[in-house]
């Protein structure tokens, strides 16, 4: 089985779609056209054109686009704000940070839909806007995303997992936000784990998990990988590099 996976897409436009243009060549090459392409969540926040984004996304699962469409922490935290103004994600309150922080780019999402000045206005006042600004749809689309996606050998999910718990018993916060815990855990997971959430310079094969986020958030690449079973290979202009394990 062939499935395609996109990292952290943050408000790319144009990342996005060259990896759709990516995609097309290697299904092309393959003769097939019909393989599932798995986001990684994500798609809001840092880069300038979120509202373009989603509704892309929302557009190409209209048209019938063979994609599915997971949930990022960033994703969620947007939704959150634009339900509720003194909405604050729990698990950033270790880092004292909102999502309106320029650090997590919440600003930029806004402007993306045209509300200006956000560093000098209230949050009940750019709350107000968002409501005026943010289409029904686009918040409908972020409120129905789902958590992971499985097949019989890989495990897609934003963040990652929590090590030792059955994939039905995960809680959201674990699904799109966890590092500690994770990363540094070497057990095999039943199924090889394909997420984003960490940004790397380089997509990196880690045995039990591979991570794609390469830091488009921070106009770095975005990385558009492929899999076989549980071989991987990364997508370049060239065609693909393989993405091997560590022990090969």
């Amino acid at each position: 089985m062939r499935i395609y996976a996109i990292g952290d897409i943050h408000g790319q436009l144009e990342m996005l779609h060259d990896a759709y243009k990516k995609i097309a060549a290697d299904r092309e090459a393959c003769g097939d056209h019909t393989a599932l392409v798995v986001h990684l969540g994500d798609y809001t926040d840092r880069g300038p054109e979120s509202a373009k984004v989603i509704q892309t996304l929302i557009d190409g699962q209209k048209a019938g686009e063979p994609w599915t469409l997971l949930k990022g922490n960033h994703d969620r935290m947007f939704h959150g704000f634009v339900e509720d103004p003194e909405h604050h994600d729990a698990v950033l309150n270790n880092a004292g940070l909102t999502w309106l922080h320029p650090r997590l780019g919440g600003d930029k999402t806004l402007e993306s839909y045209g509300i200006a000045g956000t560093g000098r206005r209230s949050r009940r006042d750019l709350h107000k806007e968002a409501r005026d600004s943010v289409p029904q749809a686009h918040r409908d689309f972020l409120d129905a995303l789902p958590l992971v996606h499985e097949t019989d050998d890989l495990l897609f999910v934003h963040a990652g997992i929590r090590p030792g718990i059955a994939v039905p018993d995960q809680v959201e916060d674990d699904l799109i936000w966890i590092r500690e815990g994770f990363l540094e855990d070497d057990r095999d997971h039943g199924k090889l784990v394909v997420h984003g959430h960490t940004a790397l310079e380089e997509p990196t094969h880690f045995g039990n998990r591979v991570d794609i986020d390469t830091g488009a958030g921070y106009f770095r690449a975005l990385t558009v990988a492929v899999f076989e079973d549980c071989d991987c290979w990364i997508l370049t202009e060239q065609g693909r590099v393989p993405l091997p394990p560590p022990s090969l």
